[in-house]
């Protein structure tokens, strides 16, 4: 179990990931992005996700160099995500999509590459482009997101590499439980997006009443449960205080009772797209 930001889990290739990151999903370009991925590593962060789609990449990269400089800590300490979008998903435009991510970011390699979306009869080609980044050493560990347990099955039937991480819209109110289940017994490693389901959950009453017994936030309570269930967790925010804020989850424990209290919000709720219907 992860006890400070900086503790990691080691995937199934053997890299090593925080538990913790920072997200920038819907950060536009801009001194706010920049500030924001200073601010998280200044103050301890060690993985950021973004992905090409969010058009953000430069900034990040700019965030990035400056806040490691400012840190006094080498790119070897810092875990970095992008994805490779729909429009790429082929096995050379892949490969020529992570190029550009890696010139965009201004960075020589990135940690973890993913499939951004399980786009049907386009994601196995694009996976042996990825593989093909890992094979060549161009990349740390290759994965996917938003991948439904059927999709993981039919890429595992020719994969050559096995994904390390599959990252997904998890919160209470979408708790992923056979996802999870089957990321597990495959040993993939599951990670969450939008874990506060875009300030959704923030006033809910059974959470809030966690969160007063524990004199921590709901959203601290939310990041803890995921860390509980063993799920990385990348919460998004450009506010210093939040930033330190959402981090302050390695100092209690959620007993097992209010675990399952949160699981049973689950409605299978997405405030994100059906990775089963994706028109994009």
């Amino acid at each position: 179990m992860a006890s400070s930001l900086q503790d990691r889990v080691t995937l199934n290739n053997g890299t090593k990931m925080p538990w913790f990151g920072l997200g920038v999903f819907k950060v536009e370009e801009g001194p706010e992005l920049v500030e924001a991925v200073k601010t998280a590593i200044k103050h301890g962060y060690r993985s950021i996700d973004t992905a090409a789609i969010y058009g953000n990449e430069e900034g990040v990269g700019q965030g990035i160099r400056e806040g490691m400089k400012e840190a006094g800590i080498t790119r070897e300490e810092l875990f970095v995500t992008s994805k490779v979008w729909n429009s790429d998903l082929g096995s050379e435009a892949a490969i020529e999509a992570y190029e550009l991510s890696l010139k965009k970011l201004g960075l020589e390699y990135l940690d973890l590459y993913l499939i951004h979306w399980p786009v049907e009869g386009k994601y196995k080609d694009a996976w042996r482009g990825l593989e093909k980044l890992y094979q060549d050493g161009k990349v740390k560990a290759i994965g996917v997101s938003n991948f439904q347990v059927h999709h993981l099955k039919d890429l595992l039937k020719d994969a050559q590499v096995k994904p390390v991480v599959n990252q997904v819209e998890l919160h209470p109110r979408l708790t992923q439980e056979e996802v999870r289940a089957y990321c597990k017994e495959q040993g993939i490693q599951v990670e969450a997006w939008s874990p506060l389901m875009q300030g959704q959950l923030l006033d809910h009453p059974v959470l809030a009443e966690i969160a007063s017994k524990h004199n921590k936030t709901i959203a601290q309570v939310i990041l803890r449960w995921d860390l509980q269930h063993e799920v990385i967790t990348i919460p998004k925010s450009v506010k210093e205080q939040r930033i330190t804020g959402n981090a302050q989850v390695f100092d209690f424990q959620l007993t097992e009772d209010e675990m399952v209290k949160i699981d049973e919000l689950n409605q299978n709720k997405r405030v994100g797209p059906d990775p089963d219907h994706i028109d994009f």
